[in-house]
């Protein structure tokens, strides 16, 4: 296994940040748009560049569009209406449920052992977000929270779907899901949301960079130097220094939007984190599209 370089080290970082602040960039983006709006210009963008330099996915069509509709849409609408209700701290934290709901799905669909340390991970990791549920900040907003755990869910379920079409490049699924995504999200926006041609009129500099962030820092930049990685080192390797990125999600919350920072989020965090990296390291591979960030 060869040692990571210091300027990968420093790549690594660079990914790392992008992503955790992310959460951040992407709570003021929901002070302008509503959340389906802002989902469907940052689809549409990045099918916008990605589609001209990727191959058609010839036989996979019905598998792609299936997991525009779980991870693409069902998965981001969730995240964003609850990210839009709660505090971009929480959120961070409480979304890596999403690793231990991958762990619990693969033992039953594909009769992957879980093992004691695996489930006590579990137990740990939901013990953290109940921790943070406990919090006074959150009461009436319930129904937010359990929209990013729902997300959480719902990416382990796409996790499945991911597996049948692992033959094709990222870069091709991203951009024919992107693409499959956009009208669903309109039609789910016309349904459930108003004001949308009003956010898009008054919408302000800051608001269009965080649709620009989304799209471009998160995905292309933030997926280029990731798959780039994960050609050079280890999955065992690659996958731990995720960890990092809730953390970087909370201290941008408090940091850039000035969200309180409690005792509550410090153990619930520290409790979700640690579940998490004892489901990671026992199964590297099993939270390797974890790395789909918000």
């Amino acid at each position: 296994m060869r040692s990571i370089s210091l300027r990968d080290w420093s790549f690594f970082a660079l990914v790392m940040l992008i992503w955790g602040v992310n959460f951040a960039v992407t709570k003021v983006g929901l002070l302008q748009f509503p959340p389906l709006v802002m989902l469907t210009l940052r689809f549409a963008l990045v099918a916008l560049v990605l589609l001209p330099f990727v191959s058609l996915p010839h036989r996979r069509w019905r598998e792609i569009f299936l997991l525009s509709f779980t991870l693409g849409a069902l998965h981001f609408a969730l995240m964003y209406n609850g990210l839009a209700n709660i505090d971009a701290s929480t959120a961070a934290i409480a979304v890596q449920l999403q690793v231990p709901f991958a762990a619990v799905l693969a033992a039953f669909f594909f009769q992957d052992r879980l093992g004691w340390r695996r489930a006590l991970g579990l137990l740990i990791a939901f013990a953290g977000v109940v921790v943070i549920a406990g919090e006074p900040r959150l009461e009436g907003r319930y129904g937010a929270l359990m929209m990013v755990i729902g997300a959480a869910l719902v990416w382990a379920l796409s996790n499945v779907q991911v597996k049948k079409v692992s033959d094709l490049s990222p870069w091709c699924v991203s951009a024919w899901m992107s693409l499959f995504a956009v009208p669903q999200l309109v039609i789910l926006s016309w349904w459930t949301e108003a004001g949308q041609w009003e956010a898009l009129r008054e919408a302000d500099w800051l608001g269009w960079g965080t649709v620009l962030y989304n799209a471009l820092a998160v995905m292309l930049i933030g997926y280029g130097v990731w798959y780039r990685l994960l050609q050079r080192y280890d999955i065992n390797q690659a996958m731990p220094i995720t960890l990092v990125v809730p953390l970087i999600g909370v201290a941008s919350g408090v940091l850039l939007l000035g969200e309180p920072f409690t005792w509550s989020i410090l153990l619930g965090g520290l409790l979700t984190v640690g579940g998490v990296a004892i489901v990671v390291l026992r199964r590297p591979r099993l939270a390797q599209r974890a790395a789909h960030r918000l």
